[in-house]
């Protein structure tokens, strides 16, 4: 009897994948544009942080690919804040992926932008596993969610080079142990940058503007 042939379908998608993400990486490199994956639970704050974010730096050229499996309201919102913006519906797919991401870059146009953001679908499982082509990972954690979250999806902190600990006006409130989240994502990522900010109130945004526009100079050199 002649031997059924196996196809590894996951193992050729992510392969894929790599190659595509490591093309966009390299087109944004050759441009000295700045791309940033931005992972979070839904609710965590993402379109807001991006919003003061834009109109802290509004010397600079942003644009925001909002990501959802359906609406456009986010886009619209970052639109509004004086950034290109594009919605991309995932078809029901839970995240981004590099195809997604060149798709999305060829319809909103790169050209004079010189920081792009990918607001990822909301979830802390699937997005950590596709590589966007995206130069910089980065996560939003809000203090409502708890101190928790990273021993509970350690993933997303291991891939992240940022961590965005939001809502930090809420501390008061939530039972929420500061030393004993960062102790956790540097036990999985030592060399993640963690921010702690409020896109409500803008408190710690001076810190992370300037951190930016130093990743913009560093990606130009």
């Amino acid at each position: 009897m002649e031997d059924v042939k196996i196809i590894e379908l996951k193992q050729n998608v992510f392969k894929e994948n790599e190659v595509n993400a490591d093309i966009i990486r390299s087109e944004c490199k050759e441009n000295k544009q700045l791309m940033i994956n931005v992972m979070s639970s839904p609710g965590s704050g993402k379109t807001t942080t991006l919003v003061r974010t834009i109109k802290g730096l509004s010397d600079l050229s942003i644009g925001v690919m909002e990501c959802d499996i359906d609406a456009d309201v986010d886009a619209y919102t970052i639109r509004e804040a004086g950034a290109r913006s594009i919605q991309l519906h995932t078809g029901g797919m839970c995240h981004m992926d590099a195809g997604m991401t060149k798709q999305g870059m060829l319809e909103m146009g790169m050209e004079g932008l010189d920081i792009v953001f990918i607001e990822n679908v909301g979830n802390l499982v699937c997005p950590a596993e596709f590589d966007t082509g995206a130069s910089v990972n980065m996560t939003i954690l809000s203090v409502p969610e708890g101190d928790d979250k990273p021993a509970k999806y350690p993933l997303v902190y291991e891939v992240s080079d940022i961590v965005l600990i939001n809502k930090i006006d809420a501390l008061s409130v939530f039972d929420f142990d500061k030393d004993l989240c960062v102790k956790r994502i540097k036990e999985l990522n030592p060399k993640a940058d963690i921010f702690f900010v409020s896109s409500k109130t803008g408190e710690g945004f001076d810190e992370w503007l300037t951190y930016l526009r130093d990743k913009v100079e560093e990606y130009k050199k």
